[in-house]
């Protein structure tokens, strides 16, 4: 038996790590236990998307709506499974620089001590496993605002003699930078699970994403950019840009394109390995740019205003480097673009925004 331990299983990258894993033989473990609508209220809830995982796997899905914090838990699992667990998808967290703010402790221990928890379970019953931790590009803090750029009518864009013309890699400085609470919690885990590489010789890696995205994201204000920006075009609430006019850039990365990518390192696993992962130069836009696409493939007009100040922390411009995974791993091809993810999101989504706004 091989079993897939997913946490945040009913989310974007947790829920298509669930389906795809599931199809290629594995049986599935999720733990997931809604905190989403906790973080961001009834409209961020995942339970929609739960049940259709579990329609999906069926007999092939365990399901725990339990907490990553809850360490006796977490142990008394890993013992049950053992050496039958081959992979750790470890998703779930507190994804918002805006709401880390709001209770650091509760970001903290979700993201730093929830790390530790499936590590050390991990080491102590199943040290032969694959374990890849879904990371953020906000570990960098907003050094990359240092980076120089050039304003154009729609966006900025880096110096085109710059050595991150092609993406950010990472060989970028994490350190002495400002990096929100929820930047700092993320760089607790993300070295926790390179260490844990390094002193113990497990197989881990850290995912740097860029802006994850797909259809099944429970976009809101405080987190998930394309799909909550489709849906406020879509059932008319008001949309509000931060700073830098509108034209900071961000490269978003399709969770099917993502979850290729682990599948390739499952096949092929290395120690301590970071990759920085987006869209690259392949699947990127501004916010300005993002707006006009989901007004052109909803068509409907998107009620947008402005406020001067940005995000604290916010990216100016953030593409990444694929550099080093696609030198690791060759076989590996990002397949969507921007247009392309958008598309899907309202394909997809615009029949259950109807019904909920309509209740």
């Amino acid at each position: 038996m091989s079993i897939a331990i997913i946490t945040g299983s009913a989310g974007l990258i947790g829920s298509e790590s669930a389906l795809f894993f599931a199809d290629s033989g594995f049986d599935i473990v999720g733990i997931d236990n809604n905190m989403r609508a906790y973080f961001f209220g009834d409209e961020a809830s995942t339970l929609w998307n739960r049940q259709l995982i579990i329609d999906r796997i069926g007999k092939s899905y365990r399901h725990f709506d339990k907490d990553i914090r809850d360490r006796e838990f977490v142990l008394e699992l890993f013992k049950e499974y053992g050496s039958d667990i081959k992979i750790i998808i470890h998703t779930a967290a507190q994804p918002s620089h805006d709401w880390a703010a709001l209770e650091p402790f509760t970001d903290f221990t979700i993201n730093a001590n929830g790390t530790l928890n499936l590590l050390e379970a991990t080491r102590l019953y199943s040290p032969e496993a694959v374990f890849i931790f879904t990371s953020t590009n906000k570990v960098y803090g907003d050094r990359p605002n240092n980076l120089p750029y050039v304003e154009t009518d729609t966006r900025f864009e880096i110096e085109p003699n710059h050595p991150y013309v092609n993406g950010i890699s990472e060989d970028m400085s994490i350190d002495q930078s400002m990096h929100s609470l929820f930047g700092a919690s993320k760089v607790a885990a993300d070295i926790l699970v390179q260490e844990y590489g390094r002193y113990f010789g497990l197989h881990t890696a850290c995912f740097r994403g860029g802006c994850l995205s797909g259809p099944s994201h429970s976009g809101t204000k405080l987190h998930g950019f394309l799909a909550y920006l489709m849906k406020c075009a879509v059932v008319g609430t008001p949309y509000t840009i931060f700073g830098y006019k509108g034209k900071q850039v961000r490269d978003n990365i399709h969770s099917a394109d993502l979850i290729n990518a682990f599948w390739e390192f499952y096949q092929s696993p290395r120690i301590a390995e970071v990759y920085n992962i987006g869209g690259g130069r392949f699947s990127n836009c501004s916010m300005l740019e993002a707006i006009r696409l989901c007004e052109d493939i909803s068509g409907c007009k998107l009620n947008w205003s402005y406020k001067e100040e940005n995000r604290m922390g916010d990216h100016i411009w953030w593409i990444s480097s694929l550099e080093k995974f696609m030198q690791h791993y060759p076989n590996w091809q990002i397949q969507y673009t921007v247009p392309e993810l958008l598309r899907e999101i309202y394909q997809v989504n615009r029949d259950r925004w109807q019904v909920e706004i309509s209740e």
